[in-house]
């Protein structure tokens, strides 16, 4: 599938929070490491569109994903890239890729405009509950390192629903959460 809603929840977490969940809950011991690489125009374009673009890196393999804003939660759009085509992007030799560039033209975005940003590691562990995904993220960019609570429904109501009981069954405090990239983004004062 190239393209899906994503309907989620975050929530940034205190190490002390994020050590609570990850001992009261069954998340495995051993996180997976993923690696976010962030791309951008000079201008911001793609922020002006509420949009975001990475690469992710994840068991050897890399995948390009454009976010957008959906009635639903996310629309995300994604392609596949070889090892020399990741390499190229960023490298800032951007290859036109199917899916996202079909989607970045709709919003008159040219692609030789995208710039590499830079990226986050994460350390990510999940497990699947009462029908929704959690998540808990460690990430580390840019000389900064914070903690995330994530969770991933398939519809808005069970969703919600089951976040706010993970976060009132373990005395946490809902906090304004920015996604990842404008976290990271923020973090280099832009």
């Amino acid at each position: 599938m190239t393209q899906e809603i994503e309907i989620e929840y975050k929530n940034l977490l205190t190490k002390e929070e994020y050590e609570r969940l990850l001992h009261s809950l069954p998340f495995p011991e051993e996180g997976k490491k993923q690696i976010n690489h962030y791309f951008e125009t000079e201008d911001f374009a793609l922020k002006r569109f509420g949009c975001a673009l990475r690469i992710r890196e994840k068991d050897g393999k890399f995948q390009l994903t454009l976010k957008e804003p959906h009635p639903e939660g996310l629309l995300e759009t994604h392609d596949w890239l070889t090892d020399q085509e990741a390499k190229s992007w960023l490298e800032g030799n951007i290859i036109p890729k199917e899916h996202t560039e079909k989607q970045l033209l709709k919003k008159n975005m040219q692609l030789e405009k995208l710039q590499y940003c830079g990226n986050l590691t994460t350390l990510r562990r999940e497990i699947a509950y009462h029908d929704v995904l959690l998540v808990l993220d460690y990430s580390t960019y840019l000389e900064m390192e914070d903690y995330e609570f994530e969770l991933e429904a398939t519809s808005k109501e069970s969703g919600i629903r089951i976040f706010q009981q993970v976060l009132e069954q373990h005395a946490i405090e809902k906090k304004n959460t920015p996604n990842k990239i404008e976290r990271f983004f923020h973090s280099i004062g832009k």
